[in-house]
């Protein structure tokens, strides 16, 4: 592991900027390599064995551009094909949902914690079994939210479409009890405000990336992989899709310039295929 090399970050979509803007406020002096598989979004209602198949190409290309460590940044794929990629490559890689897990336990005072996810996520059960695992005396409840995604990818994130979606998934954890909610996918952190006003002040919301870039440190520091000094390379993003509307709403959501910068990147059979320009 070298020092100077990026870390790689993946999602299905913008929600993983999430987890690369805790990257650069935790992490300042390392670079980002960020893969959206955004023509392939939303991942929660597709099979598992195309979902590894979808991790499984992006790992290989973060890999092949020098990643000296990857954040799956998408908690359905973590959901279903971490053991896979941690199997099959040595390079260190973090996924979202232990993390959030470790976090939502140290939060909770009733031992009622929610989940919010995508439907595969739901549906594999990792975060119920994660938390029983440490604690069998907890209740979990776990909400899929297929409405949500959506919305983020399209930048809207606030309005009465959002809160209506959200008091729909909400209320029904809110009534049971809980305390504590995982938001179980990275693109939810950019709708917390909502998520919050709907849960009120007594349920605490965890976003799994603060947790995770300090799992991330960790691992970097161990390797002796951290990176001690600023450098001039600049973080690059990739998309499957359109890479003006990634650009577009990754700005409007977490305003970075160099967005603009977004290639389009299909992993083909054949070896990936790069725009030449920068936002075609």
């Amino acid at each position: 592991m070298l020092p100077v090399h990026p870390v790689g970050v993946f999602d299905s979509g913008v929600g993983g900027l999430t987890v690369a803007r805790e990257i650069i406020r935790q992490l300042p002096l390392e670079t980002i390599i960020y893969y959206g598989d955004t023509a392939h979004v939303p991942y929660g209602s597709r099979p598992v064995d195309e979902l590894i198949r979808f991790a499984d190409a992006i790992v290989g290309f973060l890999i092949a551009r020098g990643a000296k460590a990857i954040i799956d940044a998408c908690n359905t794929t973590s959901a279903v094909a971490l053991p896979y990629l941690r199997d099959k490559y040595a390079i260190p890689i973090v996924g979202v949902i232990e993390p959030g897990v470790v976090a939502a336990l140290q939060a909770t005072r009733n031992g009622c914690i929610g989940v919010i996810a995508t439907e595969a996520t739901v549906a594999s059960n990792a975060h119920r079994e994660a938390i029983l695992a440490r604690d069998g005396k907890v209740r979990v409840l776990a909400r899929a939210c297929p409405k949500l995604v959506p919305l983020v990818e399209a930048g809207v994130v606030s309005g009465p479409e959002v809160e209506a979606a959200v008091a729909e998934y909400m209320l029904p954890l809110v009534e049971a009890g809980i305390d504590t909610l995982i938001l179980g996918c990275t693109h939810y952190p950019f709708l917390a405000p909502v998520i919050q006003e709907v849960a009120g002040p007594g349920v605490t919301l965890i976003d799994p990336a603060t947790a995770t870039v300090q799992e991330l440190r960790n691992v970097l520091a161990a390797a002796g992989g951290l990176r001690g000094f600023h450098c001039s390379a600049a973080h690059n993003f990739f998309v499957s899709g359109d890479a003006q509307s990634f650009s577009q709403v990754g700005r409007k959501l977490v305003g970075w310039p160099e967005l603009e910068a977004t290639r389009k990147l299909e992993l083909e059979k054949g070896g990936p295929h790069i725009d030449q320009e920068p936002g075609a």
